[in-house]
């Protein structure tokens, strides 16, 4: 069989409406739509009119929504999946509506701002002929397909534990600083370490040891926690620890180690470059930087595959809300100041290196359209 004939090419395309219209979107997702072969951009939802005619002029979209006509869009007929790119909070208000219509869903990280939130996106998309992914574009990248590769094959030997610091100077104007909690580095940047601790180890954590928050006067974002620190244990008493930020200069960088070897991987979790690794196994050391590729195109022509051959996703709803258990758990530990157990939990499905790698070219990332929109509305 072909690759055209594996993905669809050249016969249907699935057609997608972005929901939401912020940075990732446009520097991010739509550059890479056309790029995958097997889908198109045919709509555009957002909550800003004028960038909404923008978007649609520089695309060559016809239709363009606001947040408001959502129904309308789903009884259209102009779409047959969307991209979720609103801000976290409001990921069930569009996703469940429309698994409800039967419209596919590709809903950015994290599923939602809770776990009763996610379940109520599961149970929607339990009742629905279409499909869900939460959009963990690393699930896809050769690089951090290789590390899995190299755990798997026993090449680090038993693991032992992981650390990582992933930061970025946040701008005191973006909306992210204005929304508390949730809009924070928590929910935005700690699912970046999380996920990587659990598909590199193959397992869930089984508690949160400690979760410390704290703020940088200096950095100019007011009343926001922009630094967290956390320790969370795994099964056989191994650790893993992570430290996410508003407040650093740029850092993106992650350490795996077990008992024969261990990895270095930096950058880690960005998309504007190549992946890196570090290895070393015993005293014998290499460098590896994997191929630069589309991120956001390469998710995207995973995921209309499996809508074109009705296979389902690996990152699927249980992805989203493996992760959404770890965080509430930080959440109460950083209340309490204390050691919180998680609630059993067990992941039906793990990465499939094999099937799962895209190797779509990096492509041009445009600077987004800046209109109105201060408070995030996107």
């Amino acid at each position: 069989m072909s690759l055209a004939s594996a993905f669809g090419f050249g016969t249907k395309k699935v057609r997608y409406a972005v929901v939401g219209a912020g940075d990732i979107t446009q520097s991010a997702m739509l550059p890479g739509i056309r790029h995958t072969g097997n889908s198109e951009l045919t709509a555009i939802v957002t909550g800003d009119a004028e960038k909404g005619r923008l978007l649609a002029e520089k695309y060559g979209v016809e239709h363009v929504y606001s947040y408001e006509e959502f129904g309308k869009l789903l009884t259209a007929n102009v779409c047959d999946a969307i991209y979720l790119g609103t801000p976290n909070w409001r990921h069930a208000e569009f996703a469940i509506p429309a698994l409800e219509a039967g419209i596919h869903v590709l809903c950015e990280k994290p599923l939602e701002i809770s776990v009763e939130q996610g379940r109520a996106i599961q149970d929607a998309e339990r009742r629905s002929s279409a499909k869900l992914m939460t959009a963990y574009r690393l699930h896809f990248e050769p690089g951090t397909l290789d590390a899995i590769e190299k755990i798997r094959n026993g090449e680090l030997g038993e693991l032992v534990a992981f650390t990582s610091c992933f930061g970025q100077k946040l701008d005191p104007d973006n909306h992210r600083a204005k929304h508390g909690l949730e809009a924070g580095p928590l929910f935005d940047m700690a699912p970046y370490p999380i996920n990587a601790i659990r598909y590199l180890f193959g397992a869930e954590p089984v508690a949160v040891e400690s979760a410390v928050a704290t703020r940088q006067p200096s950095a100019g974002l007011g009343d926001l926690d922009d630094t967290f620190a956390v320790v969370l244990r795994m099964p056989g008493d191994k650790l893993a620890s992570f430290t996410v930020s508003y407040a650093m200069n740029d850092v993106d960088s992650l350490i795996v180690a077990g008992m024969k070897g261990s990895i270095h991987m930096s950058p880690a979790y960005g998309f504007q470059s190549a992946i890196e690794q570090n290895v070393t196994i015993g005293d014998k050391k290499s460098h590896e930087a994997f191929k630069h590729t589309d991120h956001f195109g390469g998710e995207m022509r995973y995921f209309s595959d499996c809508i074109l051959n009705d296979r389902d996703p690996e990152p699927d709803v249980e992805e989203g809300l493996s992760d959404l258990r770890v965080i509430e758990g930080i959440k109460q530990a950083l209340k309490t100041g204390g050691r919180v157990e998680l609630p059993p939990f067990t992941r039906t499905r793990r990465i499939d290196p094999a099937s799962q790698r895209q190797t779509l070219s990096a492509v041009d990332r445009p600077a987004p359209v800046k209109v109105k929109s201060p408070t995030g509305a996107s």
